[in-house]
């Protein structure tokens, strides 16, 4: 190879040619903290579903009884239904998250977390029920609600000592924040949970 095989071409405009640049792959993305400590919590979470739903559902019923016991707020019909979900919730998350530990684990994930899934969307419902009772939107079940005005047995029974004491009723609010009756937060929390099911009912299998 002689001197003149090494020189490149220029161009009669006497210009040499642009120098193509050398592509490489693309830098890697740097992860932040706030994203690793987002996607650790996710993982976490997903993949311990049933014991979370569980420990969530444990810690409403824990606020809701102390509500009752220290706040002294007695439940209505719709909050003790409201119990009841998480009741349900509970002991679905319970048997879940024992059948999480067996080996028939991974084909009962999906079906236990979308059950979980259908029972906090059905508490949602009933919580945003509640709530658009409260604010006479519609009405509420006749057993707990009404003017409160009382009748001739009622007050015959009043006096005869034999009438029984009427849970407080579903269609006023016993407690407010910001804005919100326990049956709103209920509603906000249950749509929370319902989320997270779907979220855990959709992972897919081979990341667990």
């Amino acid at each position: 190879m002689t001197n003149d095989d090494l020189k490149t071409e220029i161009p009669a405009g006497g210009e040499p040619p642009a120098a193509t640049p050398v592509r490489g792959p693309a830098p890697a993305p740097v992860e932040t903290k706030a994203q690793s400590f987002i996607g650790a919590v996710y993982d976490l979470v997903t993949r311990e579903w049933p014991l979370v739903a569980l420990f969530s559902s444990v810690l409403m019923l824990a606020i809701a009884h102390s509500f009752e016991t220290f706040g002294h707020l007695a439940p209505c019909h719709l909050c003790l239904k409201a119990r009841e979900v998480y009741w349900v919730a509970a002991t679905v998350g319970l048997i879940g998250a024992i059948l999480q530990r067996t080996p028939v684990a991974a084909r009962l994930r999906q079906p236990v977390n979308l059950l979980l899934g259908a029972i906090f969307l059905y508490g949602a419902g009933l919580a945003v029920f509640h709530a658009g009772v409260e604010w006479k939107w519609w009405p509420g079940p006749t057993t707990c609600t009404g003017s409160g005005a009382a009748s001739a047995t009622n007050l015959s029974a009043m006096l005869n000592g034999t009438m029984q004491i009427k849970a407080p009723m579903c269609d006023k609010a016993a407690w407010v924040f910001l804005g919100l009756s326990m049956a709103g937060w209920n509603a906000l929390v249950s749509l929370k949970l319902t989320v997270w099911s779907v979220l855990a009912g959709l992972r897919k299998a081979e990341t667990l």
